[in-house]
């Protein structure tokens, strides 16, 4: 079974090549992080929603189900708003100023330091965040394959790494557009795939399968205690600032759409992308009660680690190998999909914002379209390097379900970042720009204080992703303080 796997990652990774010849042919550096501003709407929809979804997602949210049942629902119910906020806000703003990084706004609204500080809040989020993706990718790949083989866990991160920065190193944006299209999908075939085989095996139908889910509390939505951080009210207000910062002020995702050829298209690619998304959402949602229901019913046993307590991130894959060699190859390679789209289009996002952000490269004089080329590729490069280097060293400290991990990074590092945006959009203030970056590090560290110290200061109080929220707010007070008086 290995052998075949093998054979289908390559012919897989051979597409992408494919695809990457037809889209980086005569390529320049406004093919790479503009695209040309050509790309079709519905594209850039179709292929975001792979991009969104991940290898967190494609495991971590049908794994969730078994302990947390559909709660992160309202999360996902709470996306809507937050795209909403981004289709006609945002990027009315980003179209009006012809941006190529969202991030140059602070430099024009606020100034240079505030600009490298929400760009530098982006690149750490970033490689955070989609490094940790990309890890559960290999440690699934290696887990079921590679360990067997006795290969090194670090193989396998090269070897992603390396094909991710061949695709993505002369085409750039333009071809992660189209690539992420045949990543969404795989990424969607194996999640079908797999609950059309679980529905066959156990001789039931979908109707069926949803009635005994909702017979046995696996469906519960809402958790009315307000105390817990999956609290109803607190998941959907989440939602929303979690997509408009990890998507409306997140130069990866929205280099996407300023790919489009005006703001109208833009629009409809984010009204189109946010109703698709919940809909594929749910789909996973189902997938993992499924996939609890059909251990229940077999007596399969789901994966546990030394302690004995059930890996979530495990019961997808497990299950998906045990019930068919076809659904463990449809598995592997939308597993494959989906780690590529988590990377690719970082990769290019990263590069543009340190091109444009920190070291202004576009507005350069000194040095010829060749030479700005050539440093494009050096960054591209040097950002793979530090991909690969989070991966490998995360190994290690992978103990829980890691969509939580990242959601927790996220309320951190993206916090500063909706602050920044909210003061310079509803504000008319100017700020002493060279102190931005203690408000910056501070708003964050005050909100790691207080969650870890909230059930003893707030009377039981959890704090969920909402941080996020907080985090913002006390940004912008910060900013305040140091506004300038005159």
């Amino acid at each position: 079974m290995s052998t075949i796997i093998l054979t289908c990652f390559v012919v897989y990774t051979m597409l992408l090549f494919l695809i990457t010849w037809l889209t980086s042919r005569k390529a320049s550096n406004d093919t790479y992080f503009r695209g040309n501003r050509k790309s079709p709407w519905y594209v850039v929809a179709y292929g975001m929603i792979g991009a969104s979804l991940s290898g967190v997602t494609f495991m971590s949210v049908p794994g969730g189900v078994y302990s947390g049942q559909f709660t992160y629902l309202p999360l996902v119910l709470g996306y809507i708003l937050g795209y909403l906020v981004i289709a006609y806000v945002l990027l009315p703003l980003y179209y009006k100023l012809n941006l190529t990084s969202i991030y140059s706004y602070l430099g024009q609204r606020i100034g240079n330091v505030s600009e490298r500080t929400g760009s530098l809040f982006f690149i750490i989020s970033r490689l955070l965040g989609s490094a940790l993706r990309m890890y559960l990718v290999v440690f699934v790949l290696y887990e079921f394959m590679f360990k067997t083989w006795g290969v090194p866990f670090w193989i396998p991160a090269l070897v992603f790494i390396v094909i991710i920065l061949m695709y993505t190193f002369r085409g750039g944006i333009k071809t992660v557009i189209w690539t992420d299209t045949l990543q969404t999908t795989f990424l969607l075939l194996a999640a079908v795939v797999t609950l059309v085989f679980i529905l066959r095996d156990l001789d039931i139908s979908f109707v069926g399968l949803v009635s005994q889910l909702v017979d046995s509390g696996s469906t519960r939505v809402f958790d009315t205690d307000w105390h817990s951080n999956k609290f109803y009210l607190k998941q959907i207000l989440s939602g929303a600032f979690i997509t408009i910062t990890m998507t409306g002020l997140d130069q990866d995702m929205m280099q996407k759409n300023l790919t489009c050829k005006t703001l109208k298209d833009a629009q409809k690619n984010m009204i189109t992308f946010s109703l698709s998304l919940v809909v594929v959402n749910v789909l996973f949602l189902f997938l993992g009660g499924a996939l609890v229901y059909y251990a229940q019913q077999t007596g399969f046993a789901l994966p546990v680690n030394e302690a004995g307590v059930v890996v979530n991130d495990k019961i997808f894959p497990s299950v998906a190998f045990s019930l068919s060699f076809f659904t463990g190859v449809v598995f592997v390679i939308g597993l494959v999909a989906a780690g590529y789209s988590s990377a690719d289009g970082t990769l290019t996002a990263l590069t543009t914002t340190f091109y444009y952000d920190f070291i202004h490269l576009d507005q350069s004089q000194r040095y010829t379209e060749q030479q700005k080329v050539r440093f494009r590729k050096m960054i591209h490069i040097s950002f793979a390097v530090l991909y690969l280097l989070i991966i490998i060293a995360f190994k290690p400290f992978h103990n829980q379900s890691l969509i939580d991990t990242i959601f927790d990074v996220a309320g951190y590092t993206y916090g500063p970042l909706l602050g920044l945006y909210a003061f310079g959009l509803f504000t008319n203030y100017r700020v002493k720009d060279k102190y931005v970056p203690v408000v910056a590090i501070l708003s964050p560290v005050i909100c790691y204080i207080l969650k870890l110290n909230s059930q003893e200061w707030l009377w039981g109080y959890q704090f969920g992703f909402e941080i996020i929220l907080l985090n913002g707010l006390l940004t912008c007070l910060g900013l305040f303080i140091i506004r300038k008086r005159k």
